[in-house]
C-alpha cells in the first residue's frame, strides 16, 4: 500500500464496502464472465434490469448504476479495450476507462472507489502494462481532484497482487 488516497489490496471486489466498485464490463453491459459475471451475480437481478435501460456503452467509456445487493452504493461499468497488440489505441482507451470511471465517481460524490484490473482477463491486456496505466491515470486524477478521497486497485489473486505492487513501486 501507499498513501491513504491510493492503495492496493487482494480481495473479492464484490465484498468491498466502498461507495463505488468498477465493473470490467463488456459493451452490452448485460453481464459476462470474470469480474463482470461475479458483480452481476452478487448484485442480483436488479442490476441486469437497470443495465438493460442503459443502451450499452462504447469502449473507453463508463456508465453508472446502483449497487443493488452489493455493499457498494454504485457500480461503474467501464468497457475496456480488447488487446490487439498495442497499436490500436488500447493504452488510450484503457486510460479513458479509468478517467471516465473517476469522473462518474466524483459526480456521484463517492468518497471511495475500487477498480479491478480492467481488460486483463479475457480481453488479454498485458497485466503489467495495464497496472502502469491504472496507476498513472489514478495518480493524475488524485493530483487535481478531491473526490474520490480513496482509490483502491483490487487484485483478484496473488499473482495480480505482485504485479500491482511492482507497478506501484515503479510509479512511486
Amino acid at each position: 500500500m501507499t498513501s491513504v488516497r491510493l492503495q492496493v489490496v487482494q480481495a473479492d471486489i464484490t465484498t468491498l464496502a466502498v461507495d463505488a466498485i468498477v465493473n470490467a464490463a463488456n459493451s452490452s453491459l448485460l453481464g459476462g464472465g470474470g469480474v463482470d459475471g461475479a458483480i452481476h451475480r452478487a448484485a442480483g437481478p436488479g442490476l441486469l434490469e437497470e443495465c438493460k435501460g442503459l443502451g450499452g456503452c462504447p469502449t473507453g467509456q463508463a456508465k453508472v448504476t446502483g449497487g443493488h445487493r452489493l455493499p457498494a452504493r454504485f457500480v461503474i461499468h467501464a468497457v475496456g479495450p480488447v488487446w490487439r497488440g498495442g497499436q490500436q489505441g488500447e493504452d488510450e482507451l484503457l486510460t479513458s476507462c479509468y478517467r471516465e470511471s473517476l469522473r462518474l465517481a466524483e459526480a456521484h460524490h463517492c468518497q471511495s472507489v475500487a477498480f479491478p484490473a480492467i481488460s486483463t482477463g479475457i480481453y488479454g491486456f498485458p497485466q503489467d502494462r495495464a497496472a502502469g496505466i491504472a496507476f498513472a491515470a489514478c495518480r493524475g486524477w488524485l493530483a487535481t481532484h478531491d473526490l474520490p478521497r480513496t482509490i483502491t486497485l483490487v487484485a483478484f489473486d496473488a499473482r495480480a497482487l505482485l504485479i500491482l505492487q511492482s507497478a506501484l513501486e515503479k510509479d512511486s
